[in-house]
């Protein structure tokens, strides 16, 4: 049964951070090229937007090491990670020390229409151009349009949620 916490009316950071780990969540990497450099992060806050024109919008930390190419870019590209990419998860959430161009040593990775990075192996690839961006608080909300895509739908996706990755099976590989 849910339960409330009616003696607080503001959510400390690390409250809220555990409260939102509780969402399963798509595990997907947003990537920019700028002048040939990739940059990349993981991004547990993706939506979509409209359908037309199509549309989704990614949330990111105003610190984030990628913001600036995305933003010098105009384009990003989402790639939906596989049931196996935990290691690519890890590698673009920083968990494992590597930052800017150094995180694609990990995978293979292809470009479509605007030139950033997509994971050869993902689920889905969406590519986009920057049609809006907002600022809210510490955060970038960065819409985008879908100019391009790439979709395998023979792989399962890798869930983020609680903290930890889990992996979906489709319902042939059971």
């Amino acid at each position: 049964m849910l339960t409330s916490d009616k003696s607080t009316t503001e959510i400390d950071p690390g409250k809220f951070w555990r409260l939102m780990g509780m969402r399963p969540v798509g595990a997907a990497v947003v990537a920019a090229s700028h002048l040939d450099v990739p940059a990349g992060l993981l991004a547990l806050s993706v939506s979509h937007v409209t359908a037309s024109p199509s549309s989704v919008l990614v949330c990111v930390g105003s610190n984030a090491g990628a913001l600036p190419a995305i933003k010098a870019a105009g384009s990003f590209a989402i790639s939906y990670l596989p049931a196996d990419g935990a290691e690519i998860a890890e590698v673009f959430g920083g968990r494992r020390g590597l930052s800017g161009a150094d995180r694609f040593a990990s995978g293979q990775w292809l470009r479509l229409r605007t030139g950033a990075p997509v994971f050869a192996d993902a689920v889905l690839a969406l590519d986009c151009r920057v049609s809006a961006t907002f600022v809210h608080e510490d955060t970038e909300i960065i819409v985008g349009h879908i100019v391009d895509y790439a979709s395998n739908e023979e792989r399962a996706p890798l869930i983020a949620y609680h903290g930890r990755y889990r992996a979906l099976t489709l319902e042939n590989e059971q």
